[in-house]
């Protein structure tokens, strides 16, 4: 039997604070919520179709959603990336996948489409704690980009997922926040390239990884770095930034990339 401590439960207590469970199967969903009772779970909501579950989540604010896969009137990756595309204030919590499809595809596509974990039907006690834990005690990253908007994919936590967790530019040379300030370059010129295809979501993607250069470069004292921010962020005061407008204050940000991340831009 899986257990978990007191201090676990009571750190994991906020996450299952407001849970939201969008499954068109009643009786699935209502052997989720029972499951979840053990675990100190405060107010449940159930929804049947993805429509409805957008509602309930603006008006419930979920602080953690299981939804599954597939159903009638629900696919749960549409469901998952319109949360996470929209202007909710849950817009970032935390998403499980439930589904008994447990296939490279569908794992693949729940990750891409913004979940924070899979799990995969029958499960246990112990792997509903398990996610439920993950999710509550080991936050990840958010990304913020046009492509892709949720958790870090780098660091996809499902024991369903065995594909490669590491890309190029994973660990590059200086530590955490060499790290941190080369993502936030990439994203930043990437959603303004991409910014045509959906410049709301452009516009989001470049005010998120402004503000976290901006933090790196005032931790780091790099003054060409906190200048060029702020030249950004100045542009992004106008009513409706456009593309062209946000061109060279961009273009000057990323200038200040490490040589390789310039390279591979540019390539």
């Amino acid at each position: 039997m899986f257990t978990t401590d007191a201090k676990s439960l009571a750190r994991m207590a906020p996450t299952l604070k407001r849970v939201l469970i969008v499954d068109p199967n009643g009786t699935a969903a209502k052997l989720l919520a029972e499951s979840l009772k053990g675990l100190g779970v405060g107010e449940v909501v159930h929804r049947a179709e993805g429509r409805v579950a957008l509602d309930a989540c603006r008006d419930f604010e979920p602080t953690l959603i299981f939804t599954e896969y597939k159903g009638p009137n629900l696919d749960g990756e549409a469901f998952a990336r319109a949360v996470r595309r929209s202007n909710l204030a849950c817009r970032k919590v935390p998403i499980i996948m439930i589904t008994a499809e447990a296939t490279a595809a569908s794992i693949l596509g729940a990750r891409d489409s913004g979940v924070h974990e899979f799990l995969r039907k029958p499960y246990t006690s112990g792997d509903l704690t398990k996610r439920v834990e993950v999710v509550s005690l080991k936050p990840r990253n958010w990304i913020e980009a046009v492509g892709y908007v949720g958790p870090d994919r780098r660091r996809f936590n499902s024991g369903e997922y065995s594909g490669p967790r590491k890309r190029k530019a994973d660990a590059p040379k200086g530590g955490a926040d060499a790290a941190a300030k080369d993502q936030a370059m990439r994203i930043l010129a990437s959603a303004h390239k991409q910014f045509d295809s959906d410049p709301m979501q452009a516009l989001r993607a470049i005010r998120e990884q402004g503000a976290a250069l901006k933090a790196l470069s005032m931790k780091a004292s790099d003054t060409p770095l906190v200048i060029a921010v702020s030249e950004l962020e100045r542009a992004l005061m106008d009513a409706q930034p456009t593309k062209a407008a946000l061109a060279a204050p961009v273009a000057a940000v990323v200038a200040l990339a490490a040589p390789e991340t310039l390279a591979e831009l540019a390539a």
